[in-house]
């Protein structure tokens, strides 16, 4: 792999592929499962720092293993094989490729706010409950579109992320500023009168002061919501082959990255707690929060700035995520742990067939109807390989001290622990409190187990040959 990407594009990578469509929704259920400004404020701030401290974990490993693959490889050469392969497994079923499904059908969906000849026309195909509409086909476009540029050289797929990522976040800045100077009656004050009491109202029923138990499982649903919207920052390690001088430039970028996202994103819920009352938040139309504090603050036309705003965010996303994933598929195949085909790089220097077995598997999920669930679900296995990964940092200050770092993990071991104690709790609730959030990912996870026995055994048979 030749080094094409400087350290603004390894952070507009971070930044770009963190933020998708989930900031300008999440709020909505997060604010339904707990009924209070404060406790809203509570989850995005535990998640930043959570999200921060896994990004300078990262850092360490990356200093350590500065080569394509990232936290593929990271798993690998700490763990092994078979947790390598799991978190590959994952990643290409659904955890990559399901995230740039709904990522790319957001896109369609605001499309469809912009045009709503698309909302109402009648479905292609329909079957039962199974039907292929025109945002979906939307989506599935916009995945071929991207998947088709990354073809074409790293130097056009870094170019499309640099430009919809500079735009979103600008748009995301004027958006805070906008709220900040133009918001005529705020609410912020009446949004944090609540205080350490929690309420819930799921279904609009009224609200229901809620503790214990029921506020433990709250606090787990709604932070899916905040950690699905702040992962996909690790993608920046999936290319560090690609990155010059990777040692320093791929810390600095999931540090700078992540510290900026959280950032913007803890501004934007500031805007969401000032722009509108606590059932406005909750109860906006079709969770599109964003939507509905733009327009308190600029009208109508706000709501149209707002939706082309989450286009731009989206297909940016999109892009981030096609351009990285591919990386840890053409790894993994090296290793004999994935499709051969996907191995060698066309004429651009990219691993073009590994980004069409992406975008393909990708654009069937769009589909599917039921990524959004499925994607709520994984969240769970998305923290528990985050997880594994912090952890791998400890066990190799111990294993390996001899390893050159030319980055340490800041403030170790409290940041890896902090990380690992905030990730067990949220996991831990899941388990006890929502578990239709993690058996899900638990079967997709033992999916993989006897696909890499065959495929370890298949590799095995034909080096015999």
């Amino acid at each position: 792999m030749k080094r094409q990407l400087k350290l603004w594009d390894a952070v507009m990578l971070v930044m770009g592929s963190m933020i998708g469509s989930g900031i300008f929704i999440v709020s909505s259920d997060m604010m339904r499962q707990l009924g209070s400004g404060y406790w809203l404020a509570i989850v995005w701030l535990l998640t930043a720092l959570a999200t921060v401290a896994a990004a300078i974990c990262y850092g360490e490993l990356s200093s350590m293993y500065p080569k394509a693959g990232g936290q593929y490889t990271y798993l690998t050469e700490i763990f092994g094989k078979p947790i390598g392969f799991l978190y590959g497994w994952s990643l290409f079923t659904v955890i990559q490729t399901g995230t740039i499904a709904a990522v790319a059908v957001a896109f369609g969906k605001f499309t469809a706010y912009l045009i709503p000849q698309l909302n109402d026309a009648t479905p292609l195909f329909q079957r039962g409950e199974f039907k292929i509409t025109w945002i979906q086909i939307v989506a599935m476009g916009v995945i071929i579109l991207l998947t088709f540029i990354n073809t074409r050289g790293i130097k056009s797929g870094k170019a499309v992320q640099s430009f919809f990522t500079s735009a979103k976040i600008i748009a995301l800045i004027l958006l805070i500023l906008g709220g900040l100077f133009l918001i005529k009656e705020n609410h912020f004050s009446e949004n944090m009168a609540y205080g350490w009491d929690s309420f819930q109202n799921l279904k609009g029923a009224g609200w229901s002061q809620i503790s214990g138990g029921v506020l433990m499982g709250a606090l787990a649903a709604a932070m899916v919501g905040s950690v699905f919207s702040s992962v996909a920052w690790e993608n920046v390690t999936f290319v560090s082959g690609e990155i010059v001088n990777p040692q320093r430039n791929v810390v600095r970028a999931l540090v700078i990255g992540t510290s900026l996202v959280m950032l913007l994103y803890i501004s934007c819920n500031y805007i969401y707690l000032a722009a509108l009352n606590r059932e406005e938040i909750a109860f906006a139309a079709n969770d599109r929060v964003a939507i509905a504090a733009a327009e308190k603050i600029l009208g109508h036309s706000g709501t149209v700035a707002m939706a082309i705003l989450v286009m731009i965010s989206t297909f940016g996303c999109v892009n981030g995520l096609a351009l990285s994933g591919a990386r840890v598929f053409q790894t993994m195949a090296k290793d004999g742990l994935f499709l051969k085909q996907a191995i060698p790089n066309n004429k651009y220097d990219v691993p073009a067939r590994s980004l069409w077995l992406q975008g393909i598997w990708a654009s069937l999920l769009c589909l599917s109807g039921q990524y959004g669930n499925l994607l709520d679900m994984i969240s769970f296995v998305i923290v528990i390989f985050y997880m594994v990964t912090v952890l791998g940092v400890i066990i190799q200050r111990i294993r390996r001290p001899d390893l050159e770092r030319s980055y340490k993990t800041f403030l170790f071991p409290i940041t890896p622990i902090l990380y690992l104690l905030i990730g067990t709790v949220f996991c831990v609730l899941l388990i006890i409190y929502k578990p239709q959030y993690t058996w899900p990912g638990f079967i997709l996870v033992l999916i993989g187990v006897p696909v890499y026995f065959f495929a370890r055994n298949n590799k095995r048979a034909k080096l015999d040959e």
